[in-house]
């Protein structure tokens, strides 16, 4: 009936809490490579891209973000007592955990690689350290037993020795601005991995690239629109596109059993929720899980975000990234592009997109 009210502003975030306050190394060496003309004009940090190929300044970039681990790895040891390698792939999901943003497809996956590691000892594999952070609802159960779920995880893997710590787990409580800040300077991956269709925009994902990380994601909210800024080189993207998983939502035709019986690895994951493998004391505890994502009881339908269907694709992403992360020439020039194109990201766009197209303010310029 009246369309002229109804328009769209994708968010941003603040580059003065998220870099100047939250990572004063990166933020000291923008400014001597470029001035500090970006702390009131974002825009202007593209002129970094002068740099992301010349060998001195990727030593640099890469290095700030070695001493920005040590810093997190510092954190985590003092408050969940977890020694973390800070050479090792920072790989990072930290926001409200809610089912659509599939927490649970990262630890689900988490275990995969843990059991591929077992069974294949000899196996490349590049350390990682998993790290998560989430709130969730007081009354939201399948939240809480997936937070449940991340810590059972993460007591079994960091204290298997036969492993040699190539995976630890982490999951930093009462997460909150002032730990993402730490979090954010730090990571290596930014874990973005919504059921695409469901993720209106997302701004963590904004201000781990504004930090220098790749985006590891779908194609959904404001991934789309980082993904058109930086390049499809400088992220990795995977799963179902919006299209595809509202045609599943809206006509049927997705079946997680035939995931199930056809993928062993994926079966042996599925059956340590509940055999007791994590939870030796309750092997029921995460049965609501298995059964959310199998045969659930209720009138949902099965694996409503598409976790099973996704998973491999996920698995192939992962695997990209362990290539990538090798060849560190490469991954700086990949980082550090994601910090150059991040200029649309600013708030500072937001708020005038507000003022020049819904409040029609005019500028007032006050004198000092």
């Amino acid at each position: 009936m009246m369309p002229e009210k109804f328009n769209n502003k994708t968010n941003g975030i603040t580059q003065r809490r998220f870099l100047l306050h939250a990572n004063p190394l990166l933020a000291n060496w923008v400014t001597d490579k470029i001035s500090d003309a970006w702390i009131t004009n974002l825009p202007e940090i593209s002129k970094l891209k002068l740099f992301v190929d010349d060998p001195k300044s990727q030593q640099e970039f890469m290095n700030i973000k070695y001493q920005n681990k040590v810093r997190l790895a510092k954190y985590i040891k003092e408050h969940n007592g977890i020694d973390v390698d800070p050479r090792s792939i920072f790989d990072v999901q930290v926001k409200r955990l809610h089912e659509y943003k599939r927490q649970l497809l990262n630890i689900l996956h988490v275990m995969y690689i843990y059991n591929e590691l077992k069974s294949h000892p000899d196996m490349e594999y590049y350390p990682h350290t998993f790290i998560f952070g989430a709130k969730a609802a007081a009354g939201y159960r399948r939240a809480k037993l997936t937070i449940k779920l991340i810590n059972s995880v993460a007591d079994v893997i960091n204290n298997d020795k036969s492993i040699n710590g190539k995976i630890k787990v982490v999951f930093i409580e009462n997460y909150r601005v002032s730990n993402a800040e730490i979090i954010f300077a730090a990571a290596d991956v930014s874990e973005q991995i919504s059921t695409a269709s469901k993720e209106a925009s997302g701004t963590g994902n904004m201000k781990f690239m504004l930090n220098g990380a790749i985006t590891c994601g779908t194609l959904d909210g404001a991934n789309v629109e980082i993904l058109e800024e930086v390049g499809k080189d400088n992220a990795v993207i995977f799963g179902m596109t919006a299209d595809e998983v509202i045609n599943y939502e809206k006509n049927g035709g997705y079946d997680p059993m035939q995931i199930f019986n056809e993928n062993q690895e994926i079966r042996q994951v599925l059956m340590q929720l509940i055999n007791g493998f994590y939870s030796p004391q309750d092997p029921e505890l995460f049965r609501d899980i298995y059964n959310s994502l199998l045969n659930t009881y209720s009138s949902d339908r099965a694996d409503t975000y598409f976790i099973l269907k996704d998973f491999m694709s996920y698995h192939e992403a992962h695997m990209k990234i362990n290539e990538l992360y090798q060849d560190q020439t490469r991954w700086a020039h990949i980082v550090m592009m994601n910090t150059a194109c991040s200029g649309k990201f600013t708030s500072d766009r937001t708020i005038q997109q507000y003022v020049d197209e819904i409040w029609e303010l005019d500028k007032v310029t006050v004198e000092l």
